[in-house]
């Protein structure tokens, strides 16, 4: 933590998947001066589902910014030295609630949840030739069960108490930003209802080009606009905090968690590019004031407008489900790890995973496949393999599906990235991110402060017209130090391996789709007719030589 200043203070909710954080930030250095950190319980219903209680996230946020704000007074600080707060979050997680008595209308549907795999097949029947691509034009986004919108279609079917709140009037929706704007500003007491445009493009109800949400596409997922949250850019002042001890400061910036992350790296050019590791791994592109449809199968997606008269600045995006959640997985369902950490150094006692290949989808397959019938497999396996070739097998599949991303990335762009800049909780691993530049063939450059998406949303919110402690169009910000990591190992044993990933990948394919193989009784019969007979055969000639022994 670093040590009092006379300085502006930033603060920034960091909402994500796993853990609720609120973090300040000195405005001169953009060093981290205090952070407090809460972890999120996810529930699962049923296979494949996974919720979240929205009011944990709430009181999640108010603990931390609380604790955050009692560690600044050891530091000889006060609330008064903050002069704003942005929020950064998990995007795509959709939550409603009803506006009279401010209370949930249901839990919170995780962005990778798969319960609205039957509801994507219902919409592909609404667009020609079932094309997953069909509101790409509009949204920039496939139909897939990822996006708000599809999870909001499912609610509206299957949720009484939501159908019953949008016919009366009381029913709001919203991304986690704008669930905690509502309430931070006053909820059933005047809260703003509000988005800004990073989140908006997620929920495959925003016109990519207009910045408004739009009337086809809320049409072809029969959704009412008056449930909508106002869209906003990403740094302005929407309102102040009227609840507990952060009361009277503005909120002035909201980005989308890897949007924040984008801004975090200072990625303000063309062509620059951060990739973030965490429960997920999501790759961002910048690719300036106009958007650029993919034709990999990424994702087009608004990266940040720094205010209501600021340019809109778009990027390709690849996503990918299961990063982090896989190490975790060691740890909590195969307990081969005791903590996420450890995984490092159990890959770290072998040389290499000596063709085992681990295929993390448990949710599917985000970019470039959208599959949402593929599931996880490991395999080459021998009698050799040892959980440590299985960890280290972990790791290399998060670089694996990262070089599938930048292949998509340059296809697109139609310029190789020669650098890629990381963060997020992974990046602590230095075995990972040596695999990463390995398995790329280019430069993996780490921030020492990690913290990137927290300090992006503190960026969009101290660069608020009115509020301005940082100038972030003259590159008003500390730099940050980086390590550097290169390829150690030839290009050629490099795309020895990725074959044999690729060949892995086929495997997980349309896992559920295919289902188990039928066999008849008659054809069972047959098939185990001719391993019956040899067994017996073999037996009885066995028994009768040693009879003849015996004589």
């Amino acid at each position: 933590m670093a040590a009092r200043g006379d300085v502006d203070l930033v603060g920034a909710v960091d909402q994500g998947t796993s853990s609720s954080r609120f973090l300040i930030f000195n405005s001169r250095t953009a060093e981290l001066v205090t952070y407090h950190q809460t972890e999120i319980r996810h529930f699962y219903p049923r296979e494949g589902w996974v919720e979240v209680d929205p009011l944990e996230i709430l009181e999640s946020v108010n603990t931390c910014i609380n604790s955050a704000i009692k560690n600044l007074a050891e530091l000889g600080r006060g609330i008064a030295d903050i002069r704003c707060i942005g929020i950064t979050n998990q995007r795509e997680t959709t939550l409603v609630w009803d506006k009279l008595t401010g209370e949930p209308l249901h839990n919170a549907i995780v962005w990778l949840d798969l319960r609205t795999s039957s509801t994507v097949k219902k919409l592909l029947q609404k667009a020609p030739q079932q094309d997953k691509d069909y509101l790409r034009p509009y949204c920039g986004l496939p139909i897939t069960t990822y996006f708000s919108a599809v999870k909001l279609c499912w609610l509206l079917e299957n949720s009484e108490k939501v159908q019953e709140a949008i016919r009366d009037g009381r029913c709001l929706f919203g991304t986690v930003d704008s669930w905690l704007l509502w309430n931070l500003t006053g909820g059933t007491k005047g809260g703003c209802h509000m988005t800004d445009v990073t989140n908006a493009s997620r929920t495959m109800l925003m016109n990519i080009n207009t910045l408004c949400w739009d009337d086809f596409l809320c049409s072809f997922f029969d959704i009412p606009k008056s449930i909508l949250p106002e869209i906003r850019s990403s740094s302005e002042i929407y309102g102040k905090v009227a609840i507990g001890s952060l009361t009277g400061v503005p909120i002035s910036g909201i980005l989308g968690d890897q949007q924040a992350a984008l801004v975090g790296q200072t990625c303000f050019r063309l062509g620059q590019a951060k990739n973030t590791y965490g429960t997920g791994c999501f790759l961002l592109y910048n690719t300036g004031t106009q958007p650029v449809e993919s034709k990999t199968g990424l994702l087009t997606t608004v990266a940040y407008k720094l205010g209501p008269n600021k340019p809109t600045v778009y990027a390709l995006e690849g996503a990918i489900a299961v990063t982090g959640a896989c190490v975790r997985w060691l740890r909590d369902n195969l307990g081969i790890i005791s903590s996420s950490a450890e995984v490092e150094t159990l890959a770290q006692q072998v040389d290499g995973t000596h063709g085992c290949y681990f295929v993390p989808a448990f949710s599917g397959l985000f970019c470039p496949y959208w599959q949402d019938s593929a599931r996880g497999i490991i395999c080459g396996l021998s009698q050799f393999t040892t959980k440590h070739h299985i960890a280290r097998a972990a790791l290399e599949a998060v670089c694996f599906q990262t070089k599938e991303l930048l292949e998509a990335m340059n296809q697109d762009s139609g310029i190789p990235l020669t650098s890629l800049q990381v963060d997020g909780g992974m990046t602590a691993n230095s075995l990972l991110m040596q695999l990463q530049a390995d398995i790329l063939q280019i430069r993996v450059v780490r921030p020492s402060m990690p913290e990137t998406t927290a300090l992006g949303a503190a960026m969009a919110a101290g660069f608020a017209d009115g509020i301005q402690v940082w100038d972030l169009v003259k590159g008003d910000v500390a730099k940050i130090t980086t390590d550097v990591f290169y390829p150690s190992i030839p290009s050629s044993e490099c795309e020895a391996k990725y074959k044999r990933w690729k060949m892995a990948v086929e495997k997980s394919l349309n896992w559920e789709d295919n289902g188990p193989p039928e066999v008849s009784s008659t054809e069972g019969f047959w098939k185990t007719l001719a391993g019956g007979l040899f067994l017996w055969s073999s037996f009885g000639i066995f028994v009768y030589a040693q009879l003849r022994l015996a004589r």
